[in-house]
């Protein structure tokens, strides 16, 4: 039944009003980079956090790892790999997640890494990594360390059980509130935990740091890096609804779609713009601005209208401005959607769209892995 309510005929979009950028909720201009991070900035940022994703606590009282390195594995040629279980002590209670990370054997000098938030089924064979999807031994190749943590590990993606992680065990107080942590925000979360791993790694260069997600995956990936601010590049492939894409389209899936479908994924507070995005104080060309001038990046494929790639390329071409007008930095976006041709990069923005269907591929990477060689 949602599917046949599904608008894909552009005729059909309602007429766009975003709200502004670069006008405050006092009606202040917002003109100079002190006004953007001392008035707008966190205006913008509790709106996403009140309204839509809800929470990501930052208090705890103990981070310590565990580390068992692995030389049986299927790419111990070229890696070594270190299974990370991350202990995280909040009063007396305690959780563990696992965090896998691969690092080159060959490197003079620390390593940029890549972490992608992986929420797909765990193979049967026990292998880590999924070709194309996770493409280790290409990123090991090319100078990369990379790592990876499952969803399941901080918060199962599951309605019924997605508290059975960090929800229950540590932060049980968001369970009742309208703003409160959801399984979005938990695999942010757990991310930030990951990082607190690299920044104390002496092979690692946590300074050159790619946060990746994929779909439902780089949603989160966005909002995480919106919290926190030790991500250089933030990757969100294929994100759609409440990641890349404009709500207020109407366009693919919809508000009220993926919350009657995915009802833990975001606060509570988001269902109230179920069918009724026009009442939305904000949209999602805010979140690519609320990183700047941190680098971003958003893909989409042509056959994946569900994720709204011309709602996506909206997004990141209107957050774009912030990226110009307050911090001086390129926007390469100087074509609508119909007119785009190839890839779009700059220092600090880039964005493609494949042939073919919704998945992160090997085509994803390799394009996106050019933006980040051209900022390294």
């Amino acid at each position: 039944m949602a599917q046949s309510q599904v608008n894909y005929d552009e005729s059909k979009v309602p007429a766009l009003h975003l709200p502004s950028l670069f006008i405050s909720e006092k009606g202040e201009v917002i003109d100079s980079r002190e006004k953007w991070e001392a008035i707008r900035k966190p205006e913008i940022f509790r709106l996403f956090q009140t309204e839509v994703y809800g929470q990501i606590p930052k208090d705890f009282d103990e981070v310590s790892f565990e580390v068992t390195k692995s030389s049986n594995h299927q790419f111990d040629l070229i890696a070594n790999l270190e299974e990370v279980d991350i202990k995280i002590r909040r009063g007396e209670n305690t959780h563990i997640m696992r965090l896998n990370v691969f690092l080159p054997k060959e490197m003079d000098e620390p390593a940029p890494i890549i972490l992608l938030i992986n929420h797909r089924q765990k193979a049967e064979d026990g292998s880590l990594a999924e070709e194309g999807y996770w493409p280790v031994a290409e990123l090991i190749q090319k100078g990369f360390a990379t790592a990876s943590f499952h969803a399941e590990t901080v918060a199962p993606d599951d309605i019924k059980r997605f508290s059975d992680g960090i929800l229950t065990n540590l932060y049980p107080e968001q369970q009742d509130k309208k703003d409160g942590l959801k399984a979005l925000g938990a695999w942010g979360w757990g991310a930030m935990r990951a990082m607190d791993y690299f920044e104390q790694h002496e092979a690692i260069n946590a300074k050159k740091s790619v946060l990746v997600g994929h779909s439902r995956s780089g949603k989160s990936a966005l909002w995480t890096s919106a919290n926190d601010p030790r991500w250089a590049i933030t990757y969100a492939n294929e994100s759609g609804c409440g990641g890349a894409a404009l709500s207020k389209r109407k366009f693919g899936e919809t508000v009220e779609i993926i919350n009657n479908a995915f009802p833990h994924w975001f606060a509570e507070n988001f269902k109230k713009y179920n069918d009724a995005e026009e009442s939305l104080p904000l949209d999602q060309h805010m979140l690519p601005a609320l990183i700047a001038p941190r680098a971003v990046y958003f893909a989409s494929s042509k056959d994946d209208q569900w994720a709204d790639p011309k709602g996506e390329y909206l997004s990141l071409q209107i957050g774009s401005q912030v990226f110009s007008r307050i911090y001086d930095r390129e926007s390469p976006f100087k074509t609508s959607f119909e007119e785009l041709k190839g890839t779009v990069h700059s220092k600090t923005l880039g964005y493609h769209i494949r042939e073919g269907e919704h998945g992160l591929t090997w085509e994803d990477w390799s394009i996106f892995l050019e933006f980040v060689e051209q900022i390294w």
